[in-house]
């Protein structure tokens, strides 16, 4: 399929809208300080940032290479983040609903959050190359299926106008498609060659915004629940355990995949988790705060068909 390239020029609009709104809230009191991205050291690359003054808001930018979820930085002791006072936070809309999950999880409350929304035209797939053009072939497969590109219902969204995206194929769909069309002995040694190749490095934890266990129980010894050496049954056991603690609280945000050094497509399966889910209870990772998710809820007319 031929490459095309995905237009990005608004970024430049964003950024600057993004420092200016940061002035504001850090100047008048509204925040004690702000996550966002700023520049790392290699050409075209960024990384996350905490400022606590207005005289650091100019390091704040926007681009194609500002690919992390940051809502994981208000789930975890980090220490540059302060404990107190309202928080602002650049977001996407994939990262947004993270944020929303956390909410009905009461790990976060709305009003302690500012909440500075990105006009999104989508994210590198990889930064292993951050300078490289975003074109349909170098975009994030979760951009490609994203419907949400203005995040709702935050306190601030730059007023720009965004460019009409060329037609990107939904790499997710199609891989789905032709799993489902497996016998599911082939899909079982599909998924085991891929849990194979884990070295149990956890990355995909880490990164996790829903990971938020002070200890994993996947770390416990005492009784130990999953080995943890890098070993076919036991990288089978962690990847099952995890794929079903996320079912119904993932949002997609795929960082597990981009950060996994192996590359296993563990978003692909996440997204196959949030198709089961959707069928079965019409339930999906969204805008909308609940208080309680389809696997810890009940009602009357639940299907019990996988009871025998």
């Amino acid at each position: 399929m031929q490459s095309d390239t995905v237009d990005t020029s608004c970024h430049a609009a964003i950024a600057e809208a993004v420092r200016t709104e940061a002035r504001r809230i850090l100047s008048d009191g509204t925040v004690t300080a702000v996550i966002g991205y700023a520049a790392s050291r290699r050409k075209g690359s960024t990384q996350p940032i905490v400022i606590t003054s207005v005289d650091d808001a100019d390091k704040l930018i926007f681009s194609a290479a500002c690919v992390n979820n940051l809502a994981v930085y208000l789930t975890k002791a980090k220490k540059d983040v302060p404990r107190s006072g309202r928080i602002g936070v650049v977001v996407k809309s994939c990262d947004l609903k993270a944020l929303v999950g956390l909410m009905g999880e009461a790990q976060l409350k709305r009003e302690d959050l500012y909440l500075i929304g990105i006009p999104c035209t989508g994210v590198l797939g990889s930064v292993l190359q951050p300078a490289a053009l975003l074109t349909t072939a170098s975009i994030a497969s979760k951009c490609c299926e994203c419907t949400d590109r203005l995040p709702p219902g935050c306190d601030f969204v730059p007023s720009v106008q965004l460019p009409q995206q060329p037609r990107l194929e939904q790499r997710y769909t199609d891989e789905i498609a032709r799993l489902e069309a497996m016998s599911p002995a082939e899909r079982w040694e599909y998924w085991k060659e891929q849990f194979s190749k884990c070295i149990k490095c956890y990355a995909c934890r880490q990164v996790c915004p829903f990971c938020f266990c002070e200890q994993c129980l996947c770390d416990r010894n005492r009784p130990q629940m999953v080995e943890q050496t890098p070993r076919p049954a036991g990288n089978t056991a962690w990847h099952l355990v995890r794929a079903m603690h996320l079912a119904g609280r993932c949002a997609g945000c795929a960082e597990c995949e981009r950060v996994c050094p192996m590359d296993i497509p563990l978003n692909l399966l996440n997204r196959k988790m949030a198709r089961e889910l959707k069928e079965l209870f019409n339930s999906e990772a969204g805008f909308e705060v609940r208080d309680k998710g389809p696997l810890n809820s009940y009602q009357d007319d639940d299907d019990q068909s996988f009871i025998r």
